[in-house]
C-alpha cells in the first residue's frame, strides 16, 4: 500500500519529546494520518499532546483515565473505522523504540486482499548485544510457548509495531484485554482464525535499556502468560481427569473383564485381545466427559456448530492410533507398573497435537 492509504495509530501514556519527533517523521514519510490515544497522561504533558495535535494530518484522541494500551488501541481502531476511509492501519509505540523507516516497511508491505498481520521484529538473537537480558529471556520463551501451543514461530511476540488492513478492523475490536495482554489477545486471535503472519524484520532500538517503557515487568508478565497458558493449564486439568476416568475402566477391563484371554494375530501381527477390546471401551467412558469439559470450561466454545462430529472424527483417529499402538506394545509388556506407564507415554506423545487440532479446528468458533 502507498503511505497515504494508511493511519499511523500510536498509543500513548506520559511521552516526552520523541514523541512529536517520531510524529514528524512519520509525515515526512507521506503517511496518510497520525492518530495518538492519549491514555490518561496528566495535565503535565498536554504540552506535548498539543504539539502534536496541531500538526497538519494529526488528530488526539484522550482517554480521561488511564484504560490501557490495549482499550487505547480499540479506541483508535475504532475511530479509523467509523471516521475515515483509511485501508488499513499501523500501530506503533510512542517511546523511541519505531523509526519511520520501519514503519515504510510494514506499509509497503501491507496489502487488501486478505486477513493479514504484519509484525515488525526485532533481533533477539545472542549476535545483537543491544537488547537487555530479561527481555531476550521473555521473548524468546514466550516465541517457544506460542510455537508449541499455536504452531507460528513469530521471532518478536511483544512487537508494538503491527499493520493490518481495513478487513481486520472488526476483529481488532472484538479483542479482548485492556493492557499489554491486548497484544498477546491478538496474536492468539489471529493464528487460531488462521490469518496469514508475515514477519518484517526491523532496527532494534532499546533506550537506556527501555527504562521509559510502561511494562510492568511482573504485573503485565502475569496477564501476558495466564492468556497464554491458561487454556493450556485447563486442557491439562481435563486431561488429567480422563485419563483417570480412562486408566480406571482400562484397567478394570483388562485385570477384572478379560485378563484370562489369550493374545491375537493380526495380519500376523501379534497382538493383546484384552488391551485390543478395552481401550476402546475405556475411551468411549472418558470421551463425552473430555468434550463436555474442552467445550466449557477450556476453550469457552459458545457458537461452533458441529464441534461434536469432529470431536467424533478427533477420537476416532486417535482411538485407532492409541489401540494399535498400545495393542502391539502391550504383547510385549507383562507387568502392571509398565502397562501404566506405557499408556502414560503414548496419551503424552499425542497431548500437544490434540490441544493445537481441538482448539483450531474442534472449537472453533462461527464468526458472524
Amino acid at each position: 500500500m502507498n503511505a497515504r492509504q494508511i493511519c499511523v495509530l500510536i498509543p500513548s501514556l506520559e511521552p516526552d519529546e520523541r514523541l512529536p519527533i517520531y510524529v514528524d517523521s512519520l509525515l515526512d514519510a507521506g503517511f496518510g494520518m497520525i492518530l495518538v490515544v492519549n491514555d490518561g497522561s496528566g495535565p503535565e504533558y498536554d504540552a506535548v499532546f498539543g504539539s502534536v495535535a496541531s500538526r497538519e494530518r494529526c488528530m488526539v484522541l484522550r482517554h480521561e483515565v488511564n484504560r490501557g494500551k490495549g482499550q487505547a488501541l480499540r479506541t483508535g481502531v475504532a475511530y479509523i473505522r467509523d471516521h475515515t476511509d483509511f485501508a488499513g492501519v499501523i500501530t506503533a509505540d510512542a517511546d523511541g523504540q519505531h523509526i519511520a523507516a520501519d514503519t515504510l516497511k510494514l506499509a509497503e508491505r501491507l496489502t487488501g486482499d486478505e486477513k493479514e498481520l504484519l509484525l515488525g521484529s526485532r533481533d533477539f538473537s545472542r549476535a545483537n548485544k543491544n537488547i537487555p537480558g530479561r527481555s531476550r529471556f521473555g521473548n524468546r520463551l514466550t516465541s517457544a510457548i506460542f510455537a508449541a501451543l499455536y504452531g507460528r514461530w513469530l521471532p518478536d511476540t511483544q512487537t508494538g509495531l503491527r499493520a493490518v488492513n481495513r478487513a481486520c478492523f472488526g476483529d481488532l475490536l472484538s479483542i479482548s484485554g485492556d493492557r499489554f495482554e491486548y497484544e498477546m489477545n491478538m496474536l492468539i486471535f489471529c493464528a487460531v482464525n488462521k490469518y496469514r503472519f508475515t514477519v518484517i524484520p526491523i532496527e532494534t532500538i532499546y533506550l537506556e535499556e527501555n527504562k521509559s517503557s510502561h511494562f510492568h515487568p511482573l504485573r503485565d508478565s502475569w496477564r501476558i502468560y495466564k492468556l497464554l497458558l491458561g487454556s493450556f493449564f485447563r486442557y491439562s486439568a481435563s486431561s488429567v481427569l480422563s485419563f483417570l476416568i480412562d486408566y480406571a475402566v482400562l484397567s478394570l477391563m483388562m485385570f477384572w473383564v478379560f485378563r484370562e484371554k489369550p493374545d491375537i494375530a493380526l495380519l500376523g501381527i501379534p497382538f493383546s485381545f484384552k488391551a485390543l477390546v478395552a481401550t476402546p471401551i475405556a475411551r468411549l467412558c472418558s470421551a463425552p466427559v473430555n468434550f463436555l469439559m474442552n467445550k466449557k470450561f477450556v476453550f469457552g466454545a459458545k457458537n461452533c456448530p458441529g464441534a461434536v462430529g469432529r470431536y467424533i472424527a478427533l477420537a476416532v483417529i486417535c482411538l485407532v492410533v492409541t489401540t494399535l499402538l498400545f495393542g502391539f506394545l502391550d504383547h510385549y509388556v507383562h507387568t502392571n507398573v509398565l502397562h501404566l506407564l506405557l499408556k502414560i507415554v503414548i496419551d503424552t506423545a499425542m497431548y500437544i497435537v490434540n490441544y493445537r487440532v481441538q482448539r483450531g479446528w474442534v472449537f472453533k468458533e462461527k464468526r458472524e
